[in-house]
């Protein structure tokens, strides 16, 4: 059994991650994952056949630096900026090796454009690996699996 305690550290996690997002902090975003983190966002279908394919593979610590980079730098003022607002469900945690804990969460991601419309940008779920530690809960491994086959804009921020 997993302890409320133990599930409100995840749940925390959850909410800092998609918080960060919302708020483009990309800092923040970082501070989500450990040394050993990595972020993977993959269409469903890629992922049911077993496809290596994804729209946003950082498999290490040191890419997800490159997309805070890439994101607050060399792509800043390049593409038709939007906001996002993440809604969440944690639907499973089981506990995996010691302090490691494989969490599913569904999520959706609204847009709202430059122009003031908002639309769903992507649904899926979040099959994520999180470390609990004494000071605190990060995610090893993040993966978000897209149901939307066909976003309605393209993806600059992770989901």
């Amino acid at each position: 059994m997993i302890s409320a305690e133990l599930l409100a550290a995840i749940d925390d996690l959850q909410i800092r991650y998609i918080s960060a997002l919302d708020r483009r902090d990309f800092d923040a975003w970082l501070a989500c994952f450990d040394s050993h983190g990595s972020y993977i966002c993959t269409p469903r279908e890629n992922e049911e056949q077993g496809l290596p394919l994804a729209l946003m593979m950082d498999d290490c610590y040191e890419r997800l630096k490159d997309r805070v980079s890439y994101i607050t730098q060399v792509w800043a003022g390049t593409f038709e900026d939007y906001w996002t607002r993440h809604f969440i469900q944690r639907l499973a945690c089981t506990p995996g090796s010691t302090n490691s804990y494989s969490v599913i969460t569904n999520f959706e991601v609204l847009y709202t454009s430059a122009r003031g419309r908002s639309e769903i940008l992507v649904a899926g779920c979040y099959q994520d690996e999180v470390i609990v530690s004494p000071t605190g809960a990060k995610f090893r491994a993040k993966k978000a699996v897209l149901d939307t086959s066909t976003t309605p804009r393209y993806l600059v921020y992770p989901v």
